[in-house]
């Protein structure tokens, strides 16, 4: 129970020193992490409520509360009724979502979706597996789609998955590691790729499974 208790109290914490104060007014995204246990999402042991992002092992990371709560409302903002989040880890940016009343489909591949959490608190959420550049074309079209991870670019094969209108969020980033930066998108399909439209900058968790290839010197 005392455990419990401090929790609660971390998450409010959580809410009010790191989300409010960063540019996060949307009610439905407050709403649904002051209510959402993030440490059933988060690794055994781990400080759930720490500004920071939480490595989940080879290569993945649950992204820190603040840049969580941005990207979630940034995909609110169109008040979308369906959406796809494309890497979504432990499941917690899909449970926000679910939360705040978006029917969300959580895309992750093999095995690596732990999908306990989202059993017991991801309401309105569908979990599936699958290369994640790929989407999941089956569960669509989409309202929106977000990116859980940063990528070097969008997924042209996203296009075909939005409803007219429909948004991609992302995080563009080459690099990760000291000095690098990721610009979070708001993009729309515009002929063959995407126009986007910058928001903000982050510190760039980059999802192995979007890297490039490196390039071979002569």
């Amino acid at each position: 129970m005392a455990d419990q208790i401090s929790q609660n109290i971390a998450r409010d914490h959580m809410v009010d020193s790191q989300i409010r104060p960063n540019h996060v007014h949307d009610t439905r995204v407050i709403s649904a992490m002051r209510a959402l246990p993030r440490e059933a999402f988060a690794p055994a042991g781990s400080f759930a409520y720490a500004d920071a992002d939480i490595p989940l092992g080879q290569g993945r990371y649950l992204v820190n509360p603040m840049v969580t709560a941005r990207l979630a409302q940034l995909v609110l903002q169109s008040n979308p009724a369906h959406a796809l989040v494309v890497g979504a880890g432990s499941g917690y940016l899909a449970a926000v979502l679910g939360a705040a009343g978006v029917a969300v489909v959580a895309l992750e591949e093999e095995t690596r979706l732990d999908t306990g959490a989202l059993a017991q608190f991801g309401t309105n959420v569908e979990a599936v597996t699958g290369p994640l550049a790929a989407g999941w074309p089956a569960g669509g079209p989409y309202d929106a789609i977000v990116i859980e991870g940063a990528v070097p670019e969008i997924s042209k094969a996203f296009a075909a998955q939005l409803v007219p209108g429909g948004r991609v969020i992302a995080v563009i980033a080459e690099a990760e590691g000291p000095g690098a930066v990721g610009r979070v998108v708001v993009a729309e399909a515009s002929g063959t790729g995407f126009a986007e439209v910058e928001q903000f900058d982050v510190t760039p968790r980059l999802l192995p499974q979007f890297r490039r290839a490196p390039a071979f010197a002569f």
